[in-house]
């Protein structure tokens, strides 16, 4: 391939990106323009979609828990010893 259709490819893949990009805000994904950039470059290389997206979900569960855990008590995930 040569550099102008390397740079053609390249700046069609980019707008493809952003018109992706644009759909997942107005359907409120919660993607940024890098996740969604990995998940679909892992679709093109074969992963299942429907198990990307079950990794997500699972991905953002795990997270709500952890915030959930940090958020109570005292907020911090460790403790510190107090001076006496």
């Amino acid at each position: 391939m040569n550099g102008a259709n390397f740079m053609k490819r390249d700046k069609e893949w980019h707008e493809a990106l952003e018109a992706m990009h644009e759909i997942s805000k107005i359907l409120n994904t919660g993607l940024d323009r890098e996740t969604l950039a990995i998940l679909v470059n892992l679709c093109e290389a074969g992963v299942n979609p429907e198990a990307l997206a079950l990794v997500v979900q699972e991905l953002r569960g795990e997270a709500a828990r952890k915030r959930q855990q940090l958020g109570q008590g005292n907020g911090r995930s460790w403790s510190r010893p107090q001076n006496q």
